[in-house]
């Protein structure tokens, strides 16, 4: 082929007009594209998000769908001043920008009061160590109950009434009891625990305290806390 005839095929008319066809077609593939871009991310178009909160589950849908957002429950958590199934919460702030046709993920009220399992302080702690532990927890706490025993030590924990052991599952509004030691104990005996008196007294056989050995025996004087210390001669008159 002779330059000549080169440069008169790259005149002719149909190669230009191929090569305007090729042009026309990428052209129309880059602004198809771009167009098909700016549709699906609606580009320059936003929605403000209400605040949901205290809503029903119903209710915050419908503002939702209204906006062409999206409604999905993702968590619940317990409320007591609210109804079950209201917003506590959601995943977008309200007052935000958002495109539309985003999820906005929400927490609802359960209709159920939450349950922890109770941990082990019978007979394992001292009474404001439990106290501690529960409230930390969420429990609630009723006043305790003491009885005779090592002061200030929990024996029994009790809920409703009824003693329940570690890992019982209990409602956190069950308000739990404490059964804890009054530090009176087996050697206390007739209210004299303020009084030493493994040095002045001895026991008789049927356990009554007695003076020195042999000499008497401790009465309580009805309607007092005197104590009189009878011997064979005199009675001596012990208070508390």
């Amino acid at each position: 082929m002779t330059i000549r005839e080169f440069f008169r095929k790259l005149g002719s008319p149909i190669l230009w007009g191929n090569f305007l066809a090729m042009a026309i077609v990428a052209a129309g593939l880059v602004f198809g594209t771009l167009f098909a871009l700016d549709r699906y991310t609606r580009h320059g178009e936003e929605v403000t998000v209400p605040d949901l909160r205290g809503l029903s589950q119903a209710e915050a849908t419908r503002q939702l769908q209204k906006l062409s957002l999206g409604a999905e429950v993702a968590d619940s958590g317990f409320v007591r001043s609210l109804p079950a199934g209201a917003v506590l919460g959601q995943s977008v702030q309200a007052g935000k920008n958002v495109k539309p046709g985003r999820t906005i993920f929400l927490t609802l009220n359960s209709g159920t009061q939450p349950t922890i399992a109770l941990p082990d302080i019978a007979d394992n702690s001292s009474l404001r160590e439990a106290q501690s532990r529960l409230t930390s927890l969420g429990f609630t706490l009723a006043p305790t109950e003491f009885i005779d025993g090592e002061k200030d030590w929990v024996y029994s924990v009790k809920a409703d009434g009824r003693i329940v052991s570690a890992g019982t599952r209990i409602s956190v509004d069950t308000p739990i009891t404490l059964v804890a030691g009054n530090g009176q104990t087996e050697e206390d005996i007739y209210g004299l625990d303020s009084m030493d008196y493994t040095d002045d007294f001895f026991f008789d056989e049927g356990g009554y305290p007695v003076g020195e050995e042999g000499t008497g025996i401790l009465e309580e004087t009805p309607g007092t806390d005197e104590f009189t210390h009878t011997t064979d001669d005199e009675h001596i008159p012990y208070a508390e």
